[in-house]
């Protein structure tokens, strides 16, 4: 993009003056008033000329992505985007702008941490205020202001950068980089959506917008609820949120020269791809062209040394590629990166052979089943189901559900212990008087979890997972996280079992141990023995199946 850095001049009519500044489209649009800082590398002057600084200060005037924004604008937005495009200078000036003109207002900016607050209020806010034309600011005079809080003497309004609200009426929020804020910090992930967002009236607006940290926390169900409503062009109410994506493909400075760029046949292969799905789910006609192509994969390659799962992160061409691998901290992120790459996931074919479950079963939080079936070496999961405080006849019921031919149930270790209550009995013996004729075998526990861990990233290898049908049991793997200590800032070596996603992954885990124990070939064999011992001919075998069928 090439920036013009003249000011544009205010009007010297008094009269137009005035007109000018009481239309709100003028003073955002105009670049008469507002002046912004920019890096360096990010700037071309009006000849396209790149010119050597560390920063620049310019007029602003919003970009591409930003007047598709403001075009849009909503009472709840959510914003699921590319990297360095602008989105918080863009709400910095529109809170300072409606602070500046309307009394009593109180604008606030979430960020992730103090140093963020500190910067983004004197880089953006405090720097666009102290750079107005001199006979405008005189009329904005300060009532206070420190290091992260400015309030207006002429209107009483204000605006404040925070790591959180919690009390009175914000009029104006944005939440800055809420992904990361939801992947680093749970306990502030909750304080935000119950204390921050109820201080926005329904009639105020309220802007979240991050790059994609992996599929842990608020900011990706509010992406896939908002997403849902899109896709289903749902009457919003000013409740529900507007989805907003802005993929790298959209912005027109992320381009090189094509011919510098060595691009391989996989990598246009992938472009193409991109440019079929971006038509399929987004209804946009997308054309990568070769120079767009040329700064994806210099990016790739230089600034992320190599790193797929950063670049989709980062700079997503598409919703759902942007949330295909978590970040670093995910047990299964690498696995599940070369699973999708070698085809991992697609459409799994159900078999007419004996279908086997795996399953994690919680005592008063959720229960996971992986459907599986096993052809020529190749694990194949053709389905997954997880439900929360529900009892065993329910998971019964959606066994039966589905018309399978089972061979085995393989239950965890704590399956067989006696639990009281109704029944007093164990889940095994549950599991067997509600399924007579079910053959079920209990996976023996592990000393050390990493074991199974390591287990399952090795059988993973041989695994394909239905798209559809394993959708949310994909979701649970990807997300499987170790706990995040915020005293040393870093990730522990222990399951994240906030987020939702450790049952999946446990019950994931039972097959890679039962695998690993001989169990499945022992429980193919004693089956066989069992059919071929019994007075049963192959006929009646399939029509009356006292043992495999429902």
């Amino acid at each position: 993009m090439m920036y013009n850095t003249a000011l544009a001049e205010l009007p010297t009519n008094k009269d137009e003056l005035e007109k000018c500044l009481a239309d709100p489209h003028w003073r955002i649009f105009s670049g008469c008033l507002y002046k912004i800082k920019i890096k360096g590398d990010d700037f071309k002057d009006e000849f396209g000329n790149t010119v050597e600084a560390d920063t620049y200060e310019l007029p602003f005037k919003p970009n591409a992505a930003q007047v598709k924004f403001l075009n849009r604008l909503w009472h709840r937005n959510i914003i699921l985007k590319a990297r360095q495009l602008g989105f918080t200078t863009l709400i910095c000036i529109l809170w300072l702008d409606h602070a500046l003109f309307n009394a009593n207002q109180n604008c606030g900016i979430i960020a992730q941490d103090l140093p963020t607050v500190y910067n983004i209020f004197k880089d953006k806010i405090k720097f666009a205020y102290d750079n107005l034309p001199d006979e405008i600011k005189a009329r904005f005079p300060l009532e206070t202001c420190n290091k992260s809080e400015i309030q207006f003497a002429h209107n009483g309004s204000s605006i404040r950068v925070s790591t959180s609200f919690r009390s009175g009426t914000l009029h104006r929020l944005h939440i800055s980089e809420f992904g990361k804020i939801c992947a680093t910090d749970p306990a502030k992930d909750d304080e935000v959506i119950t204390g921050s967002i109820p201080t926005v009236p329904t009639t105020g607006i309220l802007v979240i917008e991050s790059t994609a940290e992996g599929r842990n926390g608020s900011f990706y169900s509010m992406v896939q609820a908002a997403q849902t409503n899109f896709f289903l062009r749902k009457i919003l109410t000013f409740k529900d949120y507007r989805f907003h994506f802005y993929a790298w493909w959209q912005e027109p400075k992320y381009r090189l020269d094509a011919s510098t760029v060595e691009i391989s046949s996989a990598d246009h292969e992938y472009f193409d791809e991109v440019e079929a799905i971006v038509q399929q789910k987004m209804g946009i006609k997308a054309r990568i062209d070769p120079d767009q192509r040329a700064w994806y994969v210099a990016t790739r390659d230089n600034d992320l040394k190599g790193d797929h799962a950063k670049m989709w992160q980062e700079y997503p061409s598409f919703p759902d590629e942007a949330f295909q691998v978590a970040k670093d901290g995910n047990y299964y992120a690498k696995d599940m990166l070369a699973l999708r790459k070698r085809g991992g996931i697609t459409q799994v074919e159900v078999l007419d052979i004996p279908t086997c479950t795996f399953w994690d079963i919680g005592v008063h939080d959720g229960c996971a089943i992986w459907y599986h079936q096993s052809m020529n070496g190749q694990d194949r999961f053709i389905r997954y189901y997880e439900k929360h405080g529900q009892d065993l006849r329910h998971y019964v019921a959606e066994i039966k559900s589905h018309g399978y031919i089972y061979h085995t149930h393989y239950l965890p270790h704590d399956a067989a212990h006696k639990r009281l209550g109704d029944f007093n009995k164990s889940v095994l013996e549950q599991l067997e008087d509600l399924l007579p004729g079910h053959n079920f075998v209990i996976v023996p526990r592990i000393t050390e979890l990493i074991q199974g861990i390591q287990s399952t990233r090795k059988h993973l290898k041989s695994a394909f997972f239905d798209k559809d049908n394993c959708k949310l049991g994909i979701e649970r793997i990807e997300g499987y996280q170790k706990k995040f200590s915020k005293t040393d800032k870093c990730f522990i070596d222990q399951p994240n079992k906030a987020n939702g996603c450790s049952e999946g992954a446990d019950a994931l885990r039972q097959w890679a141990q039962a695998k690993d124990a001989g169990l499945i070939e022992e429980a193919y064999a004693s089956r066989v023995g069992f059919a071929e011992n019994s007075a049963v001919s192959e006929d009646r075998y399939i029509d009356e199946p006292p043992d495999w069928r429902l």
